[in-house]
């Protein structure tokens, strides 16, 4: 028998249940789950009160990989196959989709807000945009099926700004916040040629962003904002790097690292908002004028993004690893009590 945590209340544990898997329709799989990482967009929804699309109780987790069990009708060729579930799925059919905007299609459909999700044994997606993985690639660089899962999100989703900004060879990339999305940030954009700067207020986050790449790590609690934009300009003139165009990166996800990530912006710049907050901020927007910036929004991935992102993965670029634990998903209670508390440095993936 299947079964499955479901989060029935804010203030409640999540409740394992057992359950039979809806029978796939048309166009959709079962998916038997191998891993499902821990993101803090779950975190919102279970300790912020950040409401959920379709209404408690409801299964979380949105970075989903695993092997298609079940297939439905025109979805045949998924069968067996060993996939990673886009967080969040396009419906491919309206207007919006059709001109490349799948990120803001109004049926996108995302597990664990618009559906059941992956903190489960097994589960029933679209099969459309399913992004296959080659298990035999996988192990020669040290991974297992789980340990990709956290490519739905906290890969994608920086590796879209990425490739949202056009980072490139020669560019000045500043990761603001480089926990678990901000550390894979740090590597993307290495990966795409760009000097990265690593802005953190935890040290043991400012050592992994240098073990993932980058340049210069710099603690935000040693500086005001004046000094911090003040030590990069230094840094990119010590190593020949632009004094303008920088890329910003902010991935905190907090009020404050916004603030400051804003505060960086210089002529030609472009600020990529990753992280989420529920929190306001205070910014002269006019900066973006004088400064001739962009302010970049980034929901999701699109699907056909993932099979570049997982690329590199597999090539080595990106490492995962050092990233990434993995726990019995029977331990999600502890598991999403110690992660909000900041016990974790690496993103938990919880394995049925």
């Amino acid at each position: 028998m299947a079964r499955r945590w479901m989060m029935t209340a804010t203030d409640a544990p999540l409740a394992v249940e057992e359950f039979t898997p809806a029978a796939p329709g048309a166009g959709e799989v079962v998916v038997e789950v191998a891993g499902c990482g821990v993101c803090h967009t779950d975190l919102g929804y279970y300790y912020d009160g950040v409401r959920t699309n379709q209404p408690l109780p409801l299964t979380l987790g949105h970075e989903i990989s695993g092997t298609v069990v079940q297939a439905g009708e025109g979805a045949g060729d998924w069968l067996g196959k060993t996939v990673i579930v886009p967080a969040v799925m396009p419906c491919g059919e309206c207007d919006l989709c059709q001109r490349g905007k799948g990120t803001i299609c109004r049926s996108q459909k995302m597990p664990g807000n618009d559906i059941e999700g992956g903190f489960a044994s097994h589960v029933t997606v679209p099969a459309r945009g399913l992004c296959p993985v080659d298990t035999d690639r996988l192990a020669a660089v040290g991974l297992s099926l789980a340990d990709v899962s956290v490519v739905a999100d906290a890969l994608t989703t920086p590796y879209q700004a990425a490739v949202q900004a056009g980072i490139g060879e020669g560019d000045l990339v500043i990761v603001n916040g480089v926990g678990g999305v901000g550390g894979y940030a740090v590597q993307v954009a290495k990966a795409l040629g760009a000097t990265v700067v690593a802005i953190d207020v935890a040290q043991a986050k400012l050592d992994a962003g240098l073990e993932a790449g980058a340049a210069l790590a710099i603690n935000a609690r040693e500086h005001d904002p004046r000094s911090l934009k003040k030590a990069i300009g230094a840094f990119a003139r010590e190593n020949g790097l632009r004094p303008m165009e920088w890329i910003i990166m902010e991935c905190s996800g907090t009020a404050a690292g916004q603030a400051a990530a804003f505060g960086l912006l210089n002529h030609g710049a472009t600020m990529c908002v990753v992280g989420f907050t529920m929190d306001k901020v205070e910014v002269r927007l006019s900066n973006l004028m004088a400064f001739h910036a962009r302010l970049l929004g980034n929901w999701g991935c699109p699907p056909d993004l993932y099979p570049g992102a997982l690329e590199l993965v597999l090539s080595g670029k990106v490492k995962l690893a050092p990233f990434v634990e993995q726990h019995p998903l029977d331990q999600i209670n502890e598991v999403f009590r110690d992660v909000h508390d900041g016990k974790f440095t690496r993103r938990a993936i919880l394995v049925p």
